[in-house]
């Protein structure tokens, strides 16, 4: 094998993946017959109109919910029934829409904090501050690769909106996810802020996979290369953006008319 047939092969790898995915609450079905394919090293993008149940395949894949059928593989492990911690530890990690960060650490502390799961310290409470000393070198590069360095010794209470948002996706790239969940990651945000994250995700995807459910349509025709339409639980339409935002199906879905 060559190493440009070797790299194919690595950037095609799928490393999540659901087959006749299924979530019931009492007689509702909010998810039915799911099937997805989340390559490495690519962003791929679960949308629809409210009530499509992206957040429900979300909860499903990160174990916050237990699928009433089907079965999810993770790195080529079956995940379905694995408690969702132990699946984070595998390096399924989602972020979610709300930022969730300590607003009194500075972002600097808040990286070195995200660090200790991964560096074996996570259960090592009674040890001082001073003691994540040694995870310093790894939360600046971080913090280097997001572009927070100057930002290292604010609080996080007093960054922007948006830029909290980079420390949040700082913060879960400390745990090393070899696929990131992100949900609705560009949520309440200006355009300037839009771009900034549109670039970073599009930089994270480099080295990994991504999984994002978002509404901002622009961003997913300019950084998504695959696309997964839901509509009341189902699989409505897939492939690139330009396949599925010329799927009749689609604009009826969104626009309640066919005409583009």
């Amino acid at each position: 094998m060559t190493n440009a047939t070797a790299h194919i092969n690595e950037e095609s790898r799928v490393v999540l993946s659901a087959r006749g995915l299924r979530r019931d609450f009492g007689g509702f079905t909010a998810v039915r017959d799911v099937d997805l394919d989340v390559h490495h090293a690519r962003v791929h993008a679960l949308i629809g109109p409210n009530g499509a149940g992206k957040t429900t395949v979300f909860n499903l894949l990160t174990k916050f919910l237990q699928p009433s059928a089907g079965t999810i593989n993770l790195l080529g492990t079956d995940i379905t029934r694995t408690p969702p911690d132990k699946v984070a530890r595998m390096g399924l990690v989602r972020s979610f829409q709300i930022s969730a960060v300590f607003p009194h650490l500075t972002v600097l502390d808040n990286v070195r904090v995200a660090l200790q799961r991964p560096n074996g310290l996570a259960h090592q409470f009674w040890r001082p501050l001073a003691a994540l000393d040694t995870l310093n070198e790894r939360a600046e590069q971080l913090l280097a690769s997001v572009g927070l360095a100057k930002e290292r010794d604010i609080v996080a209470a007093d960054l922007s909106y948006g830029r909290k948002r980079v420390l949040e996706i700082a913060t879960t790239l400390a745990l090393d996810p070899k696929v990131l969940l992100l949900d609705e990651p560009m949520a309440g945000m200006g355009q300037e802020d839009v771009s900034v994250i549109a670039d970073l995700i599009r930089e994270v995807a480099r080295t990994r996979a991504v999984l994002m459910v978002e509404h901002n349509l622009s961003v997913v025709a300019n950084i998504c290369h695959h696309v997964t339409v839901l509509q009341r639980g189902e699989i409505l339409a897939e492939g690139n953006y330009e396949t599925v935002s010329n799927d009749p199906r689609v604009r009826v879905a969104y626009m309640g008319t066919e005409e583009a």
